[in-house]
């Protein structure tokens, strides 16, 4: 396809509605939306997404506050607008059913139903420092290397959030 054809194609193509720089004012992370500033106006709703639904399946990148983002026109209507590109990301959210996976400046959060990794590890660990076994000589009744156990519960508690 020649030049001139490709650059006909795109004018005809060309949208009324064109995406704009804005700062984020303030995040509603319940309902993937945010409030948006272009130095003029404010606009609310503004989706995390290009498509907000009812589904189980949901992902967002949630932008820091006063951050700046480019906002685009669902189907060129400026009363549905949605985060297209983020300069800062505060945490992000991915939602598959009832299997939920965040992260944030405090770590990951690992979720199926009521399960969650750091509980799980948790209890894991536990399990490991109740360990009692029979000897020759009877029952043991110290965990010899209780320090060791010790130090990975303290290292999964600073990589992984329950909440």
């Amino acid at each position: 396809m020649d030049k001139d054809l490709q650059d006909a194609f795109r004018r005809i193509k060309k949208r009324d509605v064109d995406t704009f720089i804005a700062s984020i004012v303030s995040v509603d992370k319940v309902n993937g939306t945010c409030v948006i500033s272009d130095g003029k106006l404010q606009y609310i709703d503004v989706q995390l997404a290009s498509i907000v639904n009812d589904s189980n399946q949901k992902f967002y990148l949630f932008p820091k506050e006063k951050s700046w983002v480019i906002v685009s026109p669902i189907n060129e209507d400026l009363n549905r607008l949605y985060v297209e590109v983020y300069s800062e990301i505060e945490s992000l959210s991915l939602v598959i059913d009832k299997v939920q996976f965040q992260v944030d400046k405090d770590g990951f959060l690992f979720k199926k139903e009521n399960e969650n990794l750091k509980k799980l590890m948790a209890d894991l660990i536990k399990a490991i420092k109740d360990l009692k076994f029979t000897t020759n000589n009877g029952p043991t009744i110290q965990l010899i290397n209780l320090a060791d156990f010790t130090a990975l519960e303290d290292r999964f508690n600073q990589f992984l959030k329950d909440k």
